[in-house]
C-alpha cells in the first residue's frame, strides 16, 4: 500500500493471484464432483445392463440352460402310448425348486396350475420353444420296421386330392406306432422327446404343392396302382424342406429327364398332348396356365 492510501501493483497482482487460484479451486471442485457423479452414473448403467434379470417363474422355458442341459425323460415320463402328453408334475421340478415349492403363492404354481393353490391343471402347452426333425431316408429304410411306407404317415385329406403331414400333437398318434414307451432302434432309445425333437424356432411343413392348382388328385392315381416312389424320391442328407423329390407339373419337357406328368401323360402310358381336350383333364378353370 502506498503513503496516499492507494494500492501498489505489487498488491493488486498479489489480489488477483489469490482471487484467481480461489476461482481454479472452486471449479476444480465443480468439474470433479460432476466427474465423480458421472462415473458413478456410468458404473450404475453398466451394472445394470450385466446384471442378470430376475427369472420369471410364471413361465416355463426349455431354452435356459438348466432346463437344456437335463434329458427329456428327466420330466416327460411315458408310461403308455396316448398321443396327448401330460404334465411332468411335481416331483422333477421340485427337485431344483424346493423353496418355490414350499410356497403355494409362488408364481412356479400358474405354470401348470389354473388358480393356485386349487388343483385343476391346466392343458399340456402348444408347442412354441422347439421343433421338429425328420429324417425321411432313414424311415423309408425302415429303421425300426420292416419298410415304413409313405402311407404309414401320409393319409388322403381334401376329398383324396392330396395327402396330410403330421403336425401338432395329433403327429404323436403317428410316430408312436414305432416310438412306443420303451422302444429301441439301431441300439438307442427312440422313445425320449429328444429324437425327433430339437430347441429352436418351430418350422412347420407346408401342405401346399404348385400340383394341387393343377387339378392333381393323389387318390385317382393311387387307385390306379401307381406308388409314391414313381413321382417322388428321398434325398439322404438334405434339409428336412428338401428330402423328399416333387414332379415339375408346370414343365412338360424339362431337361435332364426330370419325373413331370408327361412321364406319363405322353400319349403312350396315358392321353396324349395334342389334343387340346386332353390338356383340361388338369387344366381347368377360367385362370389356369402353363
Amino acid at each position: 500500500m502506498t503513503g496516499d492510501g492507494h494500492r501498489s501493483d505489487a498488491d493488486w497482482r498479489a489480489r488477483f493471484s489469490r482471487v484467481h487460484w480461489r476461482r481454479r479451486a472452486v471449479s476444480f471442485v465443480i468439474l470433479s464432483t460432476a466427474v465423480s457423479g458421472l462415473a458413478i452414473g456410468l458404473l450404475l448403467e453398466a451394472n445394470a445392463s450385466v446384471s442378470p434379470a430376475p427369472a420369471d417363474l410364471g413361465k416355463f422355458r426349455h431354452a435356459t440352460s438348466q432346463h437344456a442341459r437335463l434329458a427329456c425323460l428327466m420330466c416327460h415320463q411315458r408310461t403308455d402310448n396316448a398321443s396327448r402328453l401330460k404334465l411332468p408334475g411335481h416331483t422333477p421340478c421340485a427337485g431344483c425348486h424346493g423353496q418355490e415349492f414350499a410356497n403355494p403363492a409362488s408364481p412356479i404354481c400358474t405354470i401348470c396350475h389354473t388358480a393356485p393353490p386349487a388343483a385343476a391343471v391346466k392343458a399340456f402347452p402348444p408347442r412354441r420353444s422347439f421343433t421338429s426333425k425328420f429324417d425321411h431316408a432313414r424311415h423309408a429304410r425302415g429303421a425300426a420296421k420292416p419298410r415304413a411306407g409313405c402311407a404309414s404317415c401320409h393319409v388322403p385329406e381334401r376329398r383324396g386330392v392330396a395327402l396330410s403331414i403330421p403336425m401338432g400333437m395329433a403327429a404323436h398318434s403317428t410316430c408312436f406306432q414305432c416310438h412306443s414307451p420303451r422302444a429301441r432302434a439301431g441300439g438307442r432309445d427312440i422313445s425320449s422327446c429328444s429324437t425327433c425333437h430339437t430347441l429352436g424356432r418351430v418350422n412347420r411343413a407346408s401342405e401346399k404343392s404348385a400340383s394341387y392348382a393343377m387339378n392333381f388328385d393323389h387318390g385317382e392315381h393311387a387307385s390306379k396302382g401307381l406308388e409314391c416312389a414313381a413321382c417322388h424320391g428321398v434325398v439322404p442328407g438334405a434339409p428336412q424342406s428338401r428330402q423328399v423329390t416333387s414332379p415339375r407339373p408346370l414343365q412338360h419337357r424339362p431337361a435332364g429327364g426330370a419325373t413331370t406328368c408327361a412321364t406319363c401323360h405322353n400319349g403312350n402310358k396315358v392321353f396324349g398332348s395334342d389334343n387340346f381336350s386332353d390338356c383340361k383333364r388338369c387344366h381347368t378353370g377360367d385362370t389356369w396356365h402353363f
